[in-house]
């Protein structure tokens, strides 16, 4: 399939539907950007649709970026990954998945391209009669000429003004924006502003946070040529030091009160729980970090191997797990056994644990009747759930419920959208989210009830694979 330079992405979205409604499996299509060497048996056009193809807008949006990028594979690993989101649509929400994971360093990296021409495109005036004109060069990493041109279209619609690029130039003429074809760069104008833009940018240098490091990874040294400002950088360099010295000593020289406070309160909240591994659950049961632990009988810690290579992770004790002390012993308990043994996985292999540690509930009589923890609840029991990871290192940590997944990724928002899809805790260790076994319990309809049943028996069978291959 060859693809125009202009109108890229809907050129291949048409192909892609034509080609996958028709049964073409991505080994079978050769994709190339116009202008790019023809392969060798090239040259049959994309057929015409035969029914729907329907796909997430998430993939729609993840495409629709990740096609500007300048990898000659980003067709093939777009078309790849769509073929096998018809059968399964959570091959999207695995980060480790090999096109999911190309796809979206090449859509980061085009937003960046993006971010840098919108930052970094210098327009000369180029007089005009009825409306302002402009004219600028740019050479950008990637094709982000197009995604890109409505932005200074909105930005400059009230006057004239053309980016000119290798690959494709935007023109905007009295309130039309035309792609053209790439050029070699113009001969620019005088522009007197230039001056003064470089005036006023020399002014507000600071040298004392001068990091050129950063400075030249945000703004690459390639597209200095085209920044009147940039002329003054490398004299700016080399006197930072003496004029950030100068700075510090007609400095006033206060005592850091404000910043010592804030560094005590942030150790205070630290989670960093570090005994022996034996102490631990002594540990959790002393915990008096919250509230909870008053009206709770006892805080119930986990409990497992601790070179379990899976971790489950639940909401907090129940009912009967609150005065055994001990967790998934109640109803829910047995529900996630029968559900385990289903998705061959035994339990004593696994490390069983809570968000949090103590019972919450409302006495209603003799009864307790659950209530679920809160925010705070969650952040205090983080210190003992960072110390079993700590201890325990898992491969996995299945998320079980909303609590479980905000504990462990920073969210527990649209629980049934992301489950069977693996996320990651901020320290990168991968978190499969699923339902906890008590909401099954309280499902009234029973035909729902069995299907979300065998949908979580499935994600833990997904878990046990995934763990059997980290091996």
């Amino acid at each position: 399939m060859t693809l125009p330079r202009i109108g890229t992405f809907d050129a291949w979205r048409a192909a892609a539907r034509g080609l996958a409604t028709n049964g073409v499996a991505p080994e079978a299509v050769s994709w190339r950007l116009e202008g790019a060497a023809m392969a060798l048996f090239e040259g049959a056009p994309p057929p015409e649709p035969r029914g729907e193809l329907r796909v997430s807008k998430e993939f729609v949006t993840l495409a629709r970026t990740a096609i500007w990028h300048r990898d000659p594979e980003r067709f093939a690993r777009a078309y790849a990954l769509l073929w096998r989101l018809r059968e399964d649509p959570r091959a999207l929400r695995d980060p480790s998945d090999g096109d999911v994971a190309a796809l979206e360093r090449m859509a980061r990296n085009v937003r960046r391209c993006q971010h840098k021409m919108k930052a970094f495109v210098r327009f000369r005036d180029a007089g005009g009669e009825t409306r302002r004109r402009f004219v600028a060069w740019f050479e950008p990493t990637h094709h982000t000429v197009e995604p890109t041109a409505p932005f200074f279209a909105k930005r400059f619609g009230d006057m004239d003004w053309v980016i000119a690029t290798p690959d494709v130039t935007a023109a905007f003429e009295a309130g039309k924006l035309r792609l053209l074809p790439g050029q070699a760069a113009p001969d620019l104008p005088e522009d007197a502003t230039e001056e003064l833009w470089a005036t006023y940018y020399c002014n507000i240098f600071n040298p004392a946070r001068l990091k050129v490091q950063a400075m030249t990874s945000e703004m690459p040294r390639k597209y200095w040529k085209n920044m009147p400002e940039t002329r003054a950088i490398p004299e700016l360099i080399r006197g930072a030091q003496a004029r950030a010295e100068t700075m510090a000593e007609a400095a006033p020289t206060l005592p850091p009160v404000v910043a010592s406070r804030v560094g005590r309160q942030l150790e205070a909240h630290r989670s960093r729980w570090e005994g022996p591994t034996e102490a631990l659950p002594a540990a959790i049961h002393a915990c008096t970090r919250c509230p909870l632990h008053g009206p709770a009988t006892q805080a119930v810690p986990g409990e497992g191997p601790v070179e379990a290579r899976l971790m489950i992770v639940g909401e907090q004790p129940g009912d009967q797990e609150d005065l055994a002390g001990r967790p998934f012993v109640g109803p829910a308990g047995q529900v996630l056994d029968r559900a385990l043994a289903a998705a061959g996985i035994a339990r004593d292999e696994v490390y069983l644990t809570n968000a949090v540690k103590h019972f919450r509930f409302t006495p209603r009589g003799k009864a307790r009747i659950h209530n679920r923890p809160d925010a705070g609840h969650v952040e205090a029991c983080r210190w003992w759930l960072d110390a079993e990871r700590a201890q325990v290192k898992p491969a996995l940590i299945v998320a079980m419920g909303a609590t479980a997944a905000q504990a462990l990724t920073g969210s527990g928002a649209g629980l049934m959208k992301r489950r069977g899809g693996i996320e990651t805790a901020g320290d990168g260790t991968p978190v499969l989210v699923t339902i906890h076994p008590s909401y099954l319990l309280r499902l009234p309809d029973r035909a729902e009830a069995e299907r979300l049943r065998a949908a979580f028996t499935a994600d833990l069978a997904r878990a046990r694979e995934r763990v059997a291959q980290a091996a």
